[in-house]
């Protein structure tokens, strides 16, 4: 089994990603620079956090029509798994991974904080270790962050089950105060069509490792490790 983890210029959680796939959940990882093209046949890739080529246009506009996407996208299109995280999600949904967008915050400032999620479904190949309804903690970090679509759109997405995660508070409760950039429905995470593609806003690396204060976001990982094995 082997990862890739694509780093852009800009990129700066490439290196968090890799140590926490390779060092604590033990699977081979590729750090892969985005002129390299992905050379090998790799079970998964993780496009990561960071400002890529300083967040210009819009967050993840540059990051999409460099040529390695292309490749992203055919590993997509041929069922293989895809994880955005934060500025990942961005060019995630730049390269049409998934409808809808991530914009600037309702209140238009960096947010770095705690939030609380709510797993909505834990049916896809990255939420499988939780339970439905499960509250797990997990940081965010990002002044794009706030996830838009149409009425339309939304409703799609509740009625496929592609809703991964929402924000809520520690009781599970899905409330506007909750809600920390403004995100439509209080959606953070969202499953591509076929199932194989997870954007999200929050960082689960950054809640790997008990050091941290939290190893909610690992089940994230080891999901689609259990999915890969199981295939």
């Amino acid at each position: 089994m082997i990862f890739a983890v694509i780093r852009f210029g800009g990129s700066n959680c490439d290196l968090d990603a890799v140590h926490v796939l390779q060092d604590v959940c033990g699977i081979d990882t590729d750090p892969v620079w985005y002129k390299e093209g992905l050379a090998r046949k790799y079970d998964a890739i993780l496009i990561p956090g960071g400002f890529s080529y300083g967040d210009y246009l819009r967050a993840g506009a540059i990051a999409t029509r460099t040529p390695i996407m292309k490749d992203v996208i055919r590993h997509a299109d041929a069922g293989g798994l895809v994880i955005g995280i934060c500025n990942g999600a961005q060019i995630s949904a730049e390269s049409r991974l998934f409808p809808g967008v991530f914009t600037i915050n309702e209140y238009p400032k960096f947010i770095c904080e705690k939030a609380y999620l709510k797993v909505e479904n834990n049916t896809s190949p990255f939420t499988s270790l939780y339970e439905e309804g499960e509250v797990i903690s997990i940081p965010i970090a990002h002044k794009e962050g706030r996830y838009v679509a149409d009425d339309d759109t939304l409703a799609r997405l509740e009625k496929e089950n592609r809703i991964a995660f929402r924000f809520c508070d520690s009781k599970g409760n899905v409330t506007p105060e909750a809600n920390p950039n403004g995100a439509a429905g209080s959606i953070t995470g969202i499953l591509g069509e076929k199932g194989n593609v997870l954007a999200m806003m929050p960082h689960p690396e950054r809640a790997s490792e008990e050091i941290l204060g939290s190893t909610d976001g690992k089940k994230i990982f080891d999901s689609m490790i259990s999915y890969i094995e199981s295939c």
